[in-house]
């Protein structure tokens, strides 16, 4: 069987073999978990206060102890000072690093768009002066894309480069805003456009490097201990060796550095998300009201079981994306290209699930810890809380690596260009879905199976998207760029069925190896997660479709996803129950 493409999931049906899941972690891997589990314990949390108050020398001296333990070097080859783990496994180490508050952002900014610019973009001059010295920690790193009006239109930055006479240095002006570890960082990756250039180039900049000035530490609501500030370059003279990649390549490099940043992302809030429930879980089983731990009552039942699915969910996803990127790039590696140009290809091949990733993984910690607060009562709003921190510090990941917004769009955008490339065959399944609404329904036989009425939503789902999809295009054609609400409710239908599907190949798999009676709870959670994104899709799809077709037309799509997205009765309550209970009892997030 040919490997999956990115983006083929809305038309490829899966096997729940083909998927690698969290369970099948080697020795190894949940070796290297625990000790980034151990460094959080030890490094991070008994100093969170002194971190928020920005103690001089604090964050950049645990990024050191994190590099002694080679904890940045999970991507850089052994030959570069690294781990030269596989993609996975660094996503692993992310997710494990993600309960670290402000940490876990200078960290994954440093080892990110700090370090895989060069790391993968750099000549091999370029990456033997940088990349040991940003693996052990010695040096930090941070990058400088965003400006006062660049944000989302990332290539309209107004920072100018010029060559010199004698050709030796490029001059850089210029302003930067919201650059991460920027207080503390020796190396910079500085996007700037030379002269008339309609493309951004990228630059290695020595951040001691004379016309850099930086403003004060900015205030922000959340990840206080980040450092966040402003760079001014006034006439900084860089040599022309340090040009990263090649003239007008920047804006490239920023694209696969940001949908690296993306799944990463999706990684580290995973792990804040178990965090955040485990703190939960432990308060509600400590809190007593009416004479019984607020635990055993059903409203915080309720709450428990919902942000453990969203967690469950979304992991799921993280770390089946992550094992396609892996073929991807093991495949291309195979083939003989060069296995850094083979990882940014591998995951440029998975923007579209990146991008996913990112939006789900940020609004289920959003979810988490708003919760989290919520069964904290007063004391989740007292900032001797970790829910407190919690919650404010989590608000960034929905504006971070692009909005949720662009990312949206994004996913949309990137499969129907693939689409209109001949890469992905999008129109034959659309046109299909079509003729199936004009003929008598096939409901075939009853499914089977503890999960089998799932896997029968899960192709509902999937013809949703085509229906709904194929006709936007059809109707709107040139002009559906600009129907942001549409795109959006597309966007949406393809998240959600990406996360369930994903959630359900992952418990198809562990029903397989363990049997059904020990997957209780996680059937528990597929089984809720689909009765409820049913109706989710069908409003989705419900107003995408009445914002552009209309008459009988009309009509015959809203019967068709009526029976795309129709479910039997289910009892939730009965669900989430169980999930609650089985996470009361081990008084953590057990899955």
């Amino acid at each position: 069987m040919k490997p999956i493409k990115g983006g083929e999931f809305i038309i490829r049906d899966t096997e729940a073999s083909e998927i690698f899941i969290p369970e099948n972690w080697t020795e190894e891997q949940r070796m290297i978990a625990a000790m980034c589990e151990d460094f959080i314990k030890a490094e991070v949390q008994p100093h969170l206060d002194r971190i928020d108050k920005m103690e001089e020398g604090l964050m950049p001296s645990i990024v050191e102890r994190a590099g002694e333990l080679g904890l940045l070097g999970m991507s850089v080859p052994e030959d570069l000072g690294g781990m030269g783990m596989d993609f996975k496994t660094s996503l692993l180490a992310t997710e494990y690093l993600g309960s670290g508050y402000s940490f876990s952002v200078a960290y994954g900014a440093h080892t990110g768009i700090g370090t895989l610019p060069i790391l993968y973009y750099g000549n091999e001059a370029q990456r033997t002066k940088y990349i040991p010295k940003l693996s052990s920690g010695e040096w930090k790193a941070a990058y400088c894309l965003t400006e006062p009006s660049s944000g989302s239109d990332a290539n309209s930055g107004k920072t100018k480069a010029a060559l010199t006479e004698d050709g030796k240095h490029y001059v850089i002006n210029g302003q930067k805003m919201w650059i991460t570890n920027a207080g503390f960082a020796n190396v910079l990756t500085v996007f700037a456009k030379i002269d008339d250039d309609s493309k951004l180039t990228a630059f290695i900049v020595d951040a001691d490097s004379e016309g850099i000035s930086l403003n004060p530490e900015e205030k922000k609501m959340g990840i206080k201990g980040s450092s966040t500030r402003q760079v001014f370059f006034n006439n900084v003279k860089v040599p022309v060796e340090n040009m990263l990649s090649t003239r007008e390549n920047g804006f490239k490099i920023a694209l696969n550095i940001l949908n690296i940043g993306r799944i990463k992302l999706g990684a580290g809030v995973v792990g804040g998300s178990k965090a955040a429930i485990t703190d939960s879980i432990k308060y509600s089983n400590e809190r007593e009201q009416f004479g019984r731990a607020i635990s055993k009552y059903g409203a915080i039942r309720y709450k428990l079981a919902e942000q453990s699915i969203k967690t469950f969910v979304a992991e799921s996803a993280v770390y089946r994306a992550a094992q396609n990127i892996d073929d991807a790039i093991n495949g291309l590696i195979g083939e003989g290209m060069e296995k850094g140009e083979a990882t940014l290809k591998g995951i440029e091949l998975f923007a579209p699930e990146c991008a996913i990733i990112k939006v789900a993984g940020s609004e289920a910690l959003d979810y988490v810890v708003d919760e989290a607060v919520q069964i904290y009562g007063g004391m989740g709003f007292s900032a001797e809380s970790s829910v407190e921190r919690a919650y404010r510090d989590a608000r960034i990941n929905r504006i971070f690596e692009g909005t949720n917004e662009i990312n949206r769009l994004l996913t949309v955008d990137m499969v129907l260009k693939r689409a209109m490339k001949g890469e992905l065959d999008l129109m034959g399944p659309a046109m299909q879905v079509a003729s199936e609404l004009m003929s008598i329904p096939d409901f075939g036989d009853k499914p089977t199976g503890v999960l089998g009425n799932e896997k029968a939503y899960l192709k509902g789902f999937k013809k949703t998207i085509l229906m709904v999809a194929g006709s936007a295009v059809q109707k709107l054609m040139q002009s559906l760029s600009k129907e942001q609400e549409v795109l959006m409710n597309i966007a949406d239908l393809s998240i959600w069925t990406y996360l369930a599907e994903s959630a359900l190949l992952r418990v198809e798999q562990m029903i397989a190896s363990k049997g059904e009676e020990a997957c209780a709870p996680q059937i528990a959670m597929v089984k809720t997660y689909f009765y409820d994104t049913a109706d989710k899709m069908n409003k989705a799809g419900k107003d995408a479709l009445n914002s552009f077709a209309e008459g009988d037309e009309l009509k015959m799509m809203l019967m068709g996803l009526k029976r795309f997205t129709k479910t039997e009765p289910f009892n939730p309550k009965e669900a989430r129950q169980l999930i609650a209970s089985k996470m009361i009892e081990a008084n953590e997030y057990c899955f």
